[in-house]
């Protein structure tokens, strides 16, 4: 019987705070970088926007990886959020703190309206169903104020105040405390709840488990990372018109779904690398290449192509890939130790 030796450095970085970790030194480097002209701004401006996208993605992914649940929802979640925040900080003049609070809340409300709604309908009528909610909170804002902007001079976090950089640095703490949270709870009891309530709902019952309260926290948790994104968008992006944004519609709540699928619907790190494929690529690289700028759908049909292949042969997205190409890697060199 052989036993496999310790290595410290392999069991550090198999640990999900260090990752965290790791990561969140690695865009802040970048934005440092930027800052001394190494880099461009249009890169990080990028980087940034795509890392609210994966706050999104990874509430998403609790919600169709662990517990099973679909919803088209997403964009009018987002929405929320977005119009917490101008209200508060801009007609107001409250706090950041304060619209951070008031995100929480509503989103707690709807994901508990929405929570209820699920345990009467499944699959694509509940998809439906978080559409239609999507499309009416989507033209309830736009009637409300179809233009929205935040004057982030007098805005401050802990006396900070928020500008440019400020703001990028807001969104990656927001994604890194996120993330930490997400991965404590998916490997705790109420995560492993929630896979047993996917994979059956009458074994889930017969064991114990709530289908109300699981499904509740699913669409709360979901709900409140879609909120919290918006939020983030107007500290980073700080405009938005309904009418005209694709940020409220369809194709958001679609891409978060196609990114999910492609990084893998069970791991948060798969699913924000889902994120950077479906809205990194583009605005980071190829923005910049004439090919792509004339033919701006490519990429779309490249990430159509991705998701199929995903479904067909890797349903657990590259998450599984890469999974499978470290075990065989491991395989082969123990093999030529061995040897």
């Amino acid at each position: 019987m052989t036993t496999q030796k310790k290595n410290p450095v392999r069991d550090l970085m198999r640990n999900p705070l260090a990752q965290i970790l790791l990561f969140t030194a690695v865009m802040a480097l970048l934005q440092v970088l930027s800052s001394a002209g190494l880099i461009s701004s249009s890169f990080v401006y990028a980087l940034g926007n795509t890392m609210i996208y994966a706050v999104i993605a990874i509430g998403f992914c609790l919600l169709l990886g662990y517990s099973g649940l679909a919803s088209l929802g997403t964009a009018g979640f987002i929405g929320l959020g977005a119009y917490a925040a101008f209200y508060v900080i801009q007609e107001f003049g409250l706090p950041y703190t304060v619209a951070f609070l008031v995100t929480l809340a509503v989103s707690i409300v709807i994901g508990v309206v929405v929570g209820f709604i699920s345990l009467r309908i499944e699959g694509i009528y509940l998809a439906i169903l978080t559409l239609g909610l999507a499309e009416i909170i989507r033209n309830l804002l736009m009637v409300i104020k179809s233009t929205v902007k935040i004057d982030l001079s007098n805005v401050k976090l802990f006396g900070i105040q928020i500008g440019d950089r400020e703001a990028y640095f807001l969104v990656l703490v927001t994604l890194a405390v996120l993330m930490w949270l997400l991965s404590n709870l998916i490997n705790s009891p109420t995560g492993r709840a929630m896979l047993a309530m996917k994979n059956s709902t009458s074994a889930a019952q017969a064991m114990g488990i709530s289908l109300m309260k699981y499904r509740l926290l699913a669409f709360v948790i979901s709900t409140v990372f879609a909120a919290i994104g918006g939020l983030l968008y107007m500290m980073f992006v700080r405009n938005m018109t309904t009418a005209t944004s694709t940020l409220l519609t369809l194709s958001t709540s679609l891409n978060i779904l196609g990114a999910v699928i492609i990084g893998g619907a069970k791991s948060p790190w798969g699913t924000t690398f889902g994120v950077f494929i479906i809205y990194g690529i583009q605005s980071m690289f190829l923005s910049k290449i004439p090919f792509f700028v004339k033919n701006p759908a490519f990429i779309t049909m490249v990430t159509g192509v991705l998701i199929i292949l995903v479904v067909m042969f890797f349903p657990g997205g590259f998450a599984q890939i890469f999974a499978q190409f470290t075990g065989w890697v491991r395989t082969k060199l123990r093999k030529g130790a061995a040897a």
